[in-house]
């Protein structure tokens, strides 16, 4: 599809600008082009001419995805000092680490978009972009720390994995090693919670009273249902999402059922149980009201999150200018 790839190039024919009509052929022309493009899974690359709304909605994903990331080592973060012994001090340490380069993957997809980190940042910083509203709770035991590697990073896992045949191809080859290594994280937080549930009386108490605080919230993870999400549909249609919320949510309750009986913890969920003609575990109503609360900002740790985030940017500003300084003298040096 040499001549589609060709229109979808970014850019106009020299004189287009001054003849109205032949600008407008000629991005009639680019849109039928990227809709054959999303139609044939071709990747769009940042050369590609795109609709300004398949780019707005990009940098509004992938940013929350990279904001997500980089609020998403706070609670974590907050038990290195207090892990129980050294080999899980060092795991959770290496997983903070992932979760900050993942941060930097995306912002790195975003920048492909014509979108500055800063200016990310800065809507992030003053309330203008938003982030999971999973990272919003509280981690009040050790054992949070693994109850969010087992359902939290597992949802992601579900959400971000399809993401890897997203039609945008920056962020599509950034999330195939997002997902490995929370791959990798899944694995360590149910192991966690399995020789938590596996101890004294008191440790199985633990794990199975932060899989009771976390399992709903997890799985709000996945947004609001299909018939109330705003972009879910659009973005299936461009193929930057390959499946509805309602359909990975399911996923996801069909994968933990069997691993929360191997870890002889009970999922707080009255209504859970196998529908034999449906083929998928039915579960009880999700409080929404409780996810739109949180998303507004109300939720138990909102104001912590973003405050923590703020210092951590303005106290580490000397390193970014110490970096770009030492760019500069590099740069001068080579030339």
């Amino acid at each position: 599809m040499a001549t589609a790839a060709a229109h979808r190039t970014a850019g106009t024919e020299p004189g287009e600008a001054a003849h109205p009509a032949a600008s407008s052929a000629r991005t009639a022309e680019q849109q039928t082009a990227f809709d054959e493009a999303v139609a044939a899974d071709e990747r769009i690359e940042p050369r590609d001419w795109m609709p300004d709304a398949y780019r707005a909605t990009l940098v509004r994903q992938i940013a929350q995805h990279a904001h997500s990331e980089i609020i998403g080592m706070q609670p974590e973060a907050n038990w290195i000092t207090r892990a129980p012994s050294l080999r899980r001090k060092a795991i959770l340490m290496a997983k903070v680490q992932d979760e900050a380069g993942h941060g930097l993957y995306l912002y790195s997809a975003a920048e492909t978009l014509g979108t500055s980190r800063e200016e990310l940042l800065d809507k992030l910083h003053s309330g203008r972009q938003k982030y999971s509203s999973i990272f919003n709770y509280p981690t009040l035991t050790w054992a949070d720390v693994g109850a969010i590697g087992w359902l939290v990073d597992g949802a992601a896992i579900t959400n971000q994995v399809p993401l890897c045949r997203c039609s945008y191809g920056p962020y599509a080859r950034a999330m195939v090693r997002v997902c490995k290594e929370e791959s990798f994280h899944q694995r360590q937080g149910y192991e966690s919670l399995l020789a938590l549930s596996r101890g004294t009386e008191a440790q199985h108490e633990m794990a199975q009273d932060a899989v009771d605080r976390w399992w709903w919230p997890s799985l709000m993870m996945f947004g609001p249902p299909d018939d109330e999400s705003s972009h879910s549909e659009q973005s299936m249609t461009w193929k930057i999402k390959r499946h509805s919320n309602d359909e990975l949510r399911q996923r996801f309750v069909d994968i933990c059922v069997p691993q929360a009986e191997s870890l002889g913890l009970t999922l707080p969920d009255p209504d859970l149980a196998w529908n034999e003609a449906r083929g998928h575990y039915d579960f009880g109503p999700i409080d929404w009201t409780e996810f739109w609360d949180v998303l507004k900002g109300n939720g138990p740790c909102n104001d912590q999150r973003i405050t923590q985030r703020r210092r951590a940017h303005e106290e580490g500003a000397w390193v970014r200018e110490a970096a770009a300084a030492h760019a500069a003298k590099h740069g001068k040096a080579t030339a």
